[in-house]
């Protein structure tokens, strides 16, 4: 019961969280860097460029996760070329949110990175 209230809260705060940076997504760099790191969670992919004014969303997509080892360095890994159009980036990058308990660990340092660098512009 308890997971499932923290799980909830999560995803509550990261949805208020992508909300808000989808208002002005040029105004921050570190929103970029939030919708990046999204992207790449859940497509596996890398080199992904977001082009907010054309709403296109540019990157290399893994073909096969299971040649993918993060423990060894991966100097080939076949990939291809995907360049998505996004009409909404705010729900596009919502339903690219997973419920799993893997990426709810994954969200939860997301949301952490946020909630320092924050305090960091507080203080300062």
């Amino acid at each position: 019961m308890k997971k499932d209230k923290l799980r909830e809260r999560v995803l509550v705060e990261l949805e208020k969280l992508i909300s808000l940076s989808c208002k002005n997504p040029n105004g921050s760099k570190k929103y970029e860097e939030l919708h990046i790191a999204l992207l790449k969670k859940y497509y596996n992919a890398t080199n992904v460029t977001i082009d907010y004014h054309r709403h296109r969303i540019k990157m290399e997509v893994i073909e096969d996760d299971s040649l993918y080892d993060p423990k060894t360095v991966n100097t080939y890994l076949p990939t291809f070329y995907t360049n998505l159009l996004f009409n909404n980036l705010c729900k596009f990058l919502i339903s690219c949110v997973e419920k799993d308990n893997k990426s709810i660990g994954f969200y939860t340092q997301l949301l952490n990175s946020f909630k320092k660098s924050n305090n960091r512009l507080e203080i300062a």
